[in-house]
């Protein structure tokens, strides 16, 4: 056994090192020192190499966010600036209201996602174009990861299900004057400057070809809307799902870690 190791029999005084009497082989101090240091240094590898992955990770999300937000946030004040409202014709208050609500907090969500992804993506860009693995602890990411998954949130799942309903809405606007019957404005009577000779709007008929195109524009969105909404819980629980097995896969092997160095800590004891 002791040749094995390259150990001498007899005892040497403490802290000589103990060498072959050759001086060819390495001692057993010092293969356990290494062993030490070899693996301490590819744990530290692996953590930098789990954060540098988060960085890129919150990096793409922020990219992604500020694309969807711009773009979704241009279509929606365009189709409220670009919209023709009918003089003519007397909308449901309900319809007006619900369509200026709807794209208000349209707009208001993909800005304050727009407005998070433009503060943090410089500063991580910053660290991620300097190739040093020791300056991914210079990174925001990890602080601001609320921020980050937030805005993630507002830009894909709320702004996306908003900006659905703003197409219904914008729909019903465009296309409920069209072919309607009894529910246009009749004009004021110059006669009587105290009474305005206003018909009381109606209910539009479901013969209407403008209220028929109207109600297959919502007849075809909400199934995608639900299709939307399961796709998005199903998505973030396997995300979810997978994220628990990735740390219970790293604590197992934090584990394994933890008792290899445990064993290296007693045979330098032992020596």
């Amino acid at each position: 056994m002791s040749s094995e190791l390259n150990v001498p029999m007899g005892s040497p005084a403490p802290g000589v090192a103990e060498r072959a009497p050759d001086g060819g082989g390495m001692d057993y101090r010092d293969w356990v020192r290494r062993s030490y240091l070899e693996l301490v240094s590819s744990n530290h590898h692996s953590v930098q190499a789990l954060s540098w992955r988060k960085l890129y990770l919150s990096r793409a999300k922020l990219k992604a966010s500020s694309r969807t937000s711009a773009l979704l946030s241009g279509f929606a004040m365009v189709a409220m600036v670009e919209v023709e409202l009918e003089m003519q014709y007397s909308y449901p208050r309900v319809l007006l209201i619900a369509f200026s609500i709807c794209t208000t907090v349209l707009v208001a969500v993909h800005l304050f996602a727009l407005l998070i992804s433009t503060c943090i993506l410089p500063n991580v860009e910053a660290v991620s174009n300097i190739h040093n693995l020791n300056s991914v602890s210079e990174s925001p990411h990890e602080r601001m990861h609320h921020y980050i998954e937030l805005a993630w949130g507002f830009s894909t799942a709320l702004g996306i299900l908003l900006f659905l309903a703003e197409v219904v809405l914008l729909c019903w606007i465009k296309f409920l004057p069209v072919d309607s019957s009894g529910v246009k404005k009749a004009p004021i009577c110059c006669a009587d400057t105290n009474a305005t000779n206003v018909v009381q709007p109606a209910t539009p008929s479901p013969q209407d070809s403008g209220w028929q195109a109207a109600l297959a524009s919502t007849i075809i969105m909400v199934p995608v809307g639900v299709i939307f909404l399961v796709f998005t819980v199903h998505f973030y629980r396997s995300l979810v799902r997978h994220k628990t097995e990735r740390h219970h896969q790293e604590i197992e092997e934090l584990h394994k870690i933890k008792v290899q160095l445990d064993g290296h800590e007693r045979g330098l004891q032992n020596v």
